[in-house]
């Protein structure tokens, strides 16, 4: 008999040199990608910027704006094979434990009323609707409202 090995996820701090693997991730899951120059201001900025990876492979990444007692995510992305597994929820749970590192109280991000996936997986986690902001995302109409959601920590 042999034994199946769990895969081993780790959250790093994302340096520029991963932007390639970011981008193509990133192009591949929206169709209004952040650009290579977001990524770089964030990081520039000092935004708690990380990746996910599994088994050494990058999978995710988020970025996370800290300010005072609360913490604002910024983007989360899983690349679409490893969607619908667990790890978009796994890399939420631990982007909360960052955030209470860094003394925040609230966690806070903006979601598309149209992205039910992430709907759901911020709902199971949690959070709670706390606000609208119209036209907030570009969309084939237009813009899009955002969902505002919140999180005590």
């Amino acid at each position: 008999m042999s034994a199946v090995l769990a895969p081993v996820t780790e959250l790093r701090p994302m340096v520029e040199a991963d932007l390639p693997s970011v981008m193509a991730i990133e192009n591949a899951i929206y169709p209004y990608p952040w650009t290579s120059g977001n990524f770089r201001d964030s990081l520039a900025a000092g935004y708690d910027c990380r990746m996910y990876l599994c088994d050494g492979e990058p999978i995710g990444y988020a970025v996370l704006m800290r300010a005072s007692d609360e913490a604002h995510l910024l983007n989360l992305s899983i690349a679409a094979d490893w969607q619908g597994k667990g790890y978009g929820g796994l890399l939420l749970q631990q982007l909360c434990v960052v955030a209470r590192g860094h003394g925040a109280r609230l966690f806070f991000l903006e979601v598309r009323p149209s992205n039910a996936a992430a709907l759901r997986l911020y709902e199971r986690r949690g959070f709670q609707r706390i606000g609208l902001r119209r036209d907030y995302y570009p969309a084939p109409a237009g813009r899009e409202d955002a969902l505002i959601f919140g999180l005590p920590l």
